[in-house]
């Protein structure tokens, strides 16, 4: 027993140094959100905002302790589940979303019971990863030998569990999330061990048609077409900002003019917690990382971002530590799920990718987006909680 315990000592089932990551952010995140509230000119509660999300913050943590309860075979058991749960939602919030936050943000993604709010797309992700983790599992038991034959079915499968998920989110009219379902579907496809002789045309092709679709919104006759097809004045918007945002600083332009004047400005080591000489709107959110930039320069944007490497590291120490596939693939979807809303957020900000509406992890102001993150988070936890609980119970049976 005395081994059992040291043991355990020795490798918890708790991983701090997620926890450690993760509470880091959380800090950067209430402080960023502090500076943005006291600095906001539309006469914000600033300690409301501040405690309401840290309440979601422990609200998270409450959802994280469950989730780690779920070992792998409860996990699969759920997953579809939680999975049709989440399409009802998705579609529900199409009649029943917030007319309030639709005039606001053009998106129909929010419902809205007097203060509360609440975007079942942000729930939806780690209950996808779960569905998609079991598909490709599923498959892969039945199907040993990849060959194009195969491994082309599997790609059908994965298509169609996302396909639903796509439909609703076109009616939402929320493209930035639609990206991050994708990025989720485009790492799973490939960790899943799909050939290469798929891999290669299937993601030459998605460069191709990205390529394209930025020759078409930067076109007259492209846009025209773009607008058959479903795409809105508000998104073409978002992406003249992008190309172009010197030439626009004071209409749609304007929060990402003012973004990039409070990054630039915060230099190398930052104008200090809580000084904001520069005006960005609705910066607890989207442009959080703008608050980071001017307070804390180039230095501490650095941090941020090798904080969030750490976060990923530890991420996929713990799935090769565990060596369990099904694990594997639901690791890969978060850990995509995160890069993503990072890679997007930040690129933003500054000016490298068109405004999407993606929050930055962690630290954006936002109940659901924090909680579906958090979900992802226990995910992985739940893994090492697991793994270290079966081999404990394993040694206490060798010392009997």
């Amino acid at each position: 027993m005395r081994e059992q315990a040291r043991t355990e000592i020795e490798n918890p089932r708790i991983d701090y140094g997620i926890i450690f990551s993760v509470m880091m952010l959380a800090l950067i995140g209430l402080a960023s959100i502090y500076v943005a509230a006291v600095h906001d000119k539309s006469s914000v509660n600033v300690t409301k905002m501040v405690a309401v999300q840290l309440l979601w913050y422990v609200v998270g943590i409450g959802i994280i302790l469950i989730v780690m309860q779920f070992d792998t075979e409860q996990l699969w058991k759920i997953a579809p589940y939680a999975y049709g749960l989440g399409i009802f939602l998705m579609f529900v919030i199409l009649f029943l979303y917030s007319r309030a936050y639709y005039v606001q943000t053009g998106a129909k993604s929010w419902f809205a019971i007097g203060p509360f709010t609440f975007q079942p797309s942000e729930v939806m992700k780690p209950a996808f990863i779960l569905m998609a983790a079991r598909v490709v599992m599923t498959h892969n038991t039945h199907h040993h030998v990849h060959d194009v034959k195969n491994d082309f079915i599997l790609i059908g499968k994965l298509v169609l569990w996302t396909l639903p998920i796509i439909i609703s989110l076109h009616f939402q009219n929320d493209l930035g999330t639609t990206l991050v379902f994708l990025a989720i579907l485009a790492g799973i496809i490939l960790v899943s061990g799909i050939t290469w002789k798929i891999l290669v045309p299937v993601f030459t092709g998605a460069a191709v048609i990205g390529t394209s679709a930025i020759v078409l919104v930067a076109t007259d006759g492209g846009r025209s077409l773009l607008e058959k097809i479903g795409f809105h004045a508000y998104q073409f918007a978002r992406i003249d900002t992008w190309l172009h945002p010197a030439n626009d600083t004071s209409n749609n332009g304007y929060q990402l003019w003012q973004s990039m004047k409070a990054i630039g400005s915060g230099q190398v080591f930052g104008k200090g917690f809580n000084v904001s000489q520069v005006y960005v709107p609705v910066r607890e959110s989207d442009m959080i990382f703008s608050v980071i930039g001017e307070n804390f320069g180039f230095i501490g944007a650095t941090i941020l971002i090798l904080l969030y490497f750490l976060l990923i590291y530890q991420m996929i120490r713990v799935t090769f530590d565990t060596k369990n596939e099904f694990y594997a693939y639901i690791s890969t979807g978060v850990i995509m799920m995160v890069l993503f809303h990072v890679f997007e957020n930040i690129g933003m900000n500054i000016g490298l990718l068109p405004l999407t509406g993606i929050p930055l992890p962690f630290i954006s102001q936002g109940g659901s987006s924090l909680i579906g993150n958090l979900i992802g988070v226990g995910l992985i936890m739940s893994m090492r909680f697991h793994y270290k609980s079966y081999m404990f119970s394993a040694d206490s049976e060798s010392f009997h």
